[in-house]
C-alpha cells in the first residue's frame, strides 16, 4: 500500500471545505482515510484557512507518503517545508 497526503472534500455545493488526510493512493477522493492531519477552509478569513499538525505531517512524509501538488501548495502558503 502506498499512502498519499491529499484533500478530502466536505461541505455543500459552492461552499466547500477540505480535510488534509492520509489515504491509500488508490482510494477514491472521499473514501476511507488512514489519518486526518488538518483542514483547509478556503472561504474563511486568511488566518483561519489552513490548520494542520506539523509533527504528524513530517512523520508521514518520513514514512514515504507522497504529497499531492495541491497540498504542497497549501503548505507553501503557510511557509511549511517538507524537507
Amino acid at each position: 500500500m502506498s499512502a498519499s497526503i491529499r484533500l478530502k472534500r466536505f461541505g455543500t455545493k459552492k461552499r466547500p471545505y477540505y480535510r488534509i488526510v492520509v489515504m491509500d493512493s488508490k482510494a477514491p477522493r472521499d473514501g476511507k482515510t488512514i489519518e486526518e492531519l488538518g483542514y483547509y477552509h478556503p472561504i474563511e478569513a486568511e488566518e483561519k484557512q489552513i490548520v494542520f499538525d506539523a509533527e504528524k505531517m513530517r512523520a508521514w512524509v518520513d514514512k514515504g507518503a507522497a504529497v499531492s501538488n495541491t497540498v504542497r501548495g497549501i503548505l507553501n502558503r503557510k511557509n511549511f517545508s517538507l524537507s
